[in-house]
């Protein structure tokens, strides 16, 4: 790690959190785009189980079609917390390695994508239930 290496003070203590490597806020485009190619990895992978090849393919194209759904308006601004759920989620789909786990994730990928990119721009507060508790 960089932090490893000699002569780095290591992080400042003066910053509230964490570093964003993205220059600026990120793009609902952009998390889609990053969306997109980790469901393709995930597609590749399901493939080459050749039983499998017709329900891999439909679950892909059902799943492009969420994930591209949920995103109406690329160029709107996303919250630091979806960018993060986005990457996150993408990261664990990148160390799947076994066919037939990608294939499970395939059919769930695109819809834990869809819940944040969909709700990406805007964070709610929560609000307690109409009529008390």
């Amino acid at each position: 790690m960089i932090d490893d290496l000699p002569d780095n003070p290591g992080p400042d203590p003066g910053l509230a959190g964490p570093l964003s490597a993205a220059p600026g806020p990120a793009r609902a485009g952009d998390l889609l785009a990053t969306t997109l190619a980790a469901l393709g990895l995930l597609a590749d992978l399901g493939e080459t189980v050749e039983d499998e090849w017709t329900y891999v393919t439909t679950l892909v194209e059902v799943g492009r079609a969420r994930l591209r759904a949920a995103v109406p308006d690329g160029s709107e601004r996303v919250s630091p917390e979806s960018a993060a759920a986005i990457d996150a989620l993408t990261a664990e789909a990148g160390r799947i390695t076994d066919p037939h786990r990608a294939i499970d994730w395939l059919s769930t990928f695109p819809a834990v994508a869809e819940l944040v990119l969909g709700a990406g721009s805007v964070i709610a507060p929560a609000r307690p239930p109409a009529g008390g508790a």
